[in-house]
């Protein structure tokens, strides 16, 4: 208990407001477009205490913002049914992404992911009715899964390739929340363990973590309320344009 809270009091009072205000904008972001939480808040705990104490701090408020989300969304078990293919094979990729961090150039990876991220949400703004052709869905999803594993775990972005695989395959606002929280929370799970198996993950981290969950809560049901308002149509743009700006912020982070 000593450790922990020598931990706590590690960080400066403006750095516990930086993580809550984070933490805050990060869930309103979640609540609204049903993704997005750990690449949002990341940037800024990184600038606030650094990358390896960010990493710890944003995977429960990651796991409760996506649980928040799923209930609300409903259609788990249907989802779960037909996306387990792409669920099952995020797990490899993203033991093998842990792996890979070790050898490989972070923001190297971060810079190309976000490249491809600010192209695809280019050509996606510009081609809104591309829908994958169907007898491309089965071999293409745990493709999808392993590869955002993959990339999960060299730049703990959780978005890339699963955000533009379901976006092409046109499903409801509801199925599309439920089905990207699903690979999300997974991910996170995942992640857990393995900065747990780093020595990353502290009982301080934890403690922090714990007592946003109130923050992560409010703003998450904020931006659910104006995610209800949204036409579908508006909401799939606000998702590519999150998707563009968090593209151009990883550019400009790795520069």
């Amino acid at each position: 208990m000593g450790d922990v809270l020598a931990g706590v009091l590690a960080f400066s009072a403006p750095q516990l407001a930086a993580i809550a205000l984070a933490y805050l904008f990060a869930a309103f972001v979640k609540g609204a477009t049903g993704l997005g939480f750990s690449t949002t808040c990341l940037p800024f705990l990184v600038l606030a205490v650094g990358l390896k104490s960010a990493l710890p701090l944003i995977l429960l408020p990651s796991i409760a913002s996506n649980l928040f989300v799923m209930h609300e969304a409903g259609h788990f078990r249907e989802t779960v049914v037909r996306f387990w293919p792409m669920l099952a094979a995020t797990v490899p990729g993203l033991i093998a992404g842990l792996w890979l961090l070790d050898t490989v150039d972070a923001e190297l990876c971060a810079l190309v992911l976000g490249l491809v991220l600010v192209a695809y949400s280019f050509y996606a703004l510009r081609s809104p009715d591309f829908v994958l052709p169907e007898h491309l869905v089965r071999p293409l999803a745990p493709l999808s899964g392993f590869a955002t594993g993959l990339v999960n775990g060299v730049t703990g972005s959780q978005i890339m390739p699963v955000l533009p695989f379901l976006i092409s395959l046109n499903l409801s606002r509801e199925r599309f929340v439920q089905a990207i929280n699903c690979s999300f929370t997974l991910g996170s799970i995942v992640m857990a363990l393995g900065l747990s198996k780093l020595g990353l993950l502290t009982g301080a981290s934890i403690a922090i973590s714990a007592c946003g969950l109130g923050v992560v809560y409010l703003g998450t049901r904020a931006g659910g309320v104006l995610r209800r308002k949204l036409e579908a149509s508006a909401f799939r743009r606000l998702v590519l344009i999150l998707l563009l700006t968090l593209g151009m912020a990883l550019v400009v982070r790795g520069i």
